[in-house]
């Protein structure tokens, strides 16, 4: 909707970490509408037994369950968090569980040190690291050739679906530093990998894209990504 206008022309980092630390407690209740779309993402993914995936801005770890069970006792779950606060109570949930094959990094994406190659990499909720450029290519660095990638998040419906767009303007208040790049958040995404398939979720308001990482050649011709 051309008159809602973001509130910063990119993502801000410490604008999210101060976010994410008032909405940490109540994370996962904000997001119980959403978990048949994170069943849905991470089918999409793929996953087989022995697979390692990567969960970009993993949160409270709500899609940890899910990624461990697809990948079984033999695989590995990497989860990365900038939010201390977000990332201790996902650091419960593996201790409570005992997975010993999920590991969690505290670190923005840009620098996140992620210690091997993966299959897979999901990005639930995570607009404002999929406008930035300087954090897709890092994930996309880290994968296999082939390696699928699913991405899922608001958006804005068409026009003329002004009452979902009401719905999703104040949600995107709340989970976002910046609107920017709402009609398509996976774009940057897109243009890394070359082509997304791109579904319309909950009346338009909610996107579901999913693609696959390049053959090694197309990788290598990747271009260093800018800042922003």
């Amino acid at each position: 909707m051309a008159f809602f206008t973001p509130q910063r022309p990119a993502p801000d980092r410490q604008a999210a970490l101060a976010q994410y630390r008032a909405r940490a407690a109540v994370y996962d209740l904000e997001l119980a509408l959403f978990e048949p779309l994170r069943r849905q993402a991470i089918t999409l993914l793929r996953l087989r037994p022995g697979d390692t995936v990567l969960d970009v801005g993993c949160g409270t770890g709500l899609s940890l369950a899910l990624l461990r069970e697809r990948v079984g006792a033999g695989g590995h779950v990497i989860g990365i968090e900038q939010s201390p606060e977000m990332l201790a109570i996902a650091q419960a949930r593996v201790e409570e569980q005992g997975w010993i094959n999920v590991s969690l990094l505290c670190s923005p994406v840009e620098t996140a040190d992620v210690p091997t190659m993966a299959d897979a990499a999901l990005f639930h909720f995570t607009h404002d690291v999929l406008r930035r450029r300087s954090a897709v290519h890092p994930v996309l660095r880290h994968l296999q050739p082939g390696a699928r990638v699913v991405a899922c998040g608001l958006k804005w419906a068409a026009p003329w679906a002004w009452p979902v767009n009401l719905l999703v303007w104040p949600a995107a208040l709340r989970s976002v530093t910046s609107l920017d790049g709402l009609r398509a958040p996976w774009s940057f995404l897109e243009e890394a990998l070359g082509s997304l398939q791109v579904q319309s979720q909950m009346l338009g308001g909610v996107f579901l894209a999913s693609g696959v990482m390049p053959v090694a050649p197309a990788r290598r011709r990747m271009p260093v990504a800018p800042a922003g």
